[in-house]
């Protein structure tokens, strides 16, 4: 039997975090007795937490959880639910009792532990994810990088996988999460039965399609501020960084540290997002074809183009269109039922 410590955050938890897990679980006890590969419960689920009851969203919800930390001896695997965007701060601080507790699992009990979106911020800070590879949600991952520089923030993947630490990428890509663990636990007959029932993806591996590059711009630089704004206001323009550096009276070699320490990115890099951004909202919006988006972007070379596009979206461009064309989709209604 494997033991699981689905965490409970104090403050507003993501319901879904919290629920989905569960459920998942219960399925997968079910389909293994269903099936005689079990006669009782494979995994014994509990919700733990800081306490034993939480009043959630100005009192719309309510959770109990029926165990605390201070209840569980030993656990098998401990599951982070993510934390409010808009409130990290004052999250992290208020479940920061948690982060002792899970380096204990680990160290004295051989826990694996895995983040779901934001609750990698969780994780993060107990230290076992660096120098290893660790995934969050796309919106957050400028913040992740500036916290924990010592982490390998992927931005491609759904799910990682190292040294029996997890995490997963963005909002509802917990449940390919829980489907890597079902399949890890009880095989992948299991795992495809949960795909099926739940009707989740199970080839869905990279989340950059989902990823709307912002830049980041909360820094106190305010000639890489003016560099970023300049790179965004010209997209159709073939830009270097010895221009860039030339244009704002630095060298080339101090504009590209002071960028990448202000922005997260190298000035080649940024460049390259923005202009896949651009090109993602033409693809997704007009009737252009890849060649025309690829020159209103700044791209001659297909290739290049191509390999650039697919780097920090996830699908080719012509799949990209196919996927997200607003204009493909036929809002009116039927003339006959």
């Amino acid at each position: 039997m494997i033991h699981v410590s689905i965490l409970v955050p104090k403050g507003n938890a993501i319901l879904s975090n919290v629920v989905g897990p569960f459920k998942v679980l219960m399925a997968a006890n079910q389909f293994l007795k269903q099936t005689g590969a079990r006669k009782g419960d494979f995994f014994e689920t509990h919700l733990v937490g800081l306490e034993h009851d939480y009043s959630l969203y100005n009192g719309m919800f309510s959770i109990h959880c029926d165990k605390t930390i201070d209840d569980i001896e030993k656990t098998d695997l401990i599951l982070i639910p993510a934390l409010r965007p808009d409130k990290l701060a004052e999250d992290l601080a208020d479940n920061k009792d948690f982060v002792p507790w899970i380096l204990n699992q680990r160290n004295k009990h051989n826990a694996e532990v895995a983040s779901m979106c934001m609750g990698a911020f969780v994780l993060a800070q107990t230290g076992l994810v660096n120098g290893k590879q660790c995934a969050t949600h796309w919106a957050a991952m400028e913040m992740f990088k500036t916290m924990f520089p010592q982490v390998n923030l992927v931005s491609n993947k759904i799910v990682t996988d190292e040294d029996g630490i997890y995490s997963s990428g963005g909002a509802f890509s917990f449940l390919n999460l829980m489907l890597h663990l079902v399949e890890k636990y009880c095989g992948r007959g299991t795992a495809i039965y949960i795909s099926k029932f739940f009707e989740i993806d199970m080839d869905r591996v990279d989340q950059n399609q989902f990823a709307i590059f912002q830049g980041q711009k909360d820094h106190d630089d305010a000639a890489i501020q003016e560099a970023q704004k300049y790179i965004e206001s010209n997209v159709m323009d073939k830009i270097s960084v010895q221009q860039l550096a030339k244009k704002y009276a630095i060298s080339s070699r101090n504009f590209v540290r002071r960028f990448k320490k202000a922005t997260q990115n190298t000035p080649l890099e940024y460049i390259q997002r923005v202009k896949i951004e651009a090109a993602k909202r033409s693809l997704e919006s007009t009737e252009k074809n890849v060649n025309e988006v690829m020159y209103q972007v700044g791209y001659a070379d297909q290739k290049a183009f191509r390999t650039v596009f697919k780097k920090y979206a996830g699908l080719s461009p012509v799949a990209y269109k196919t996927k997200y064309n607003r204009s493909r989709v036929n809002f009116e209604r039927p003339t006959s039922w």
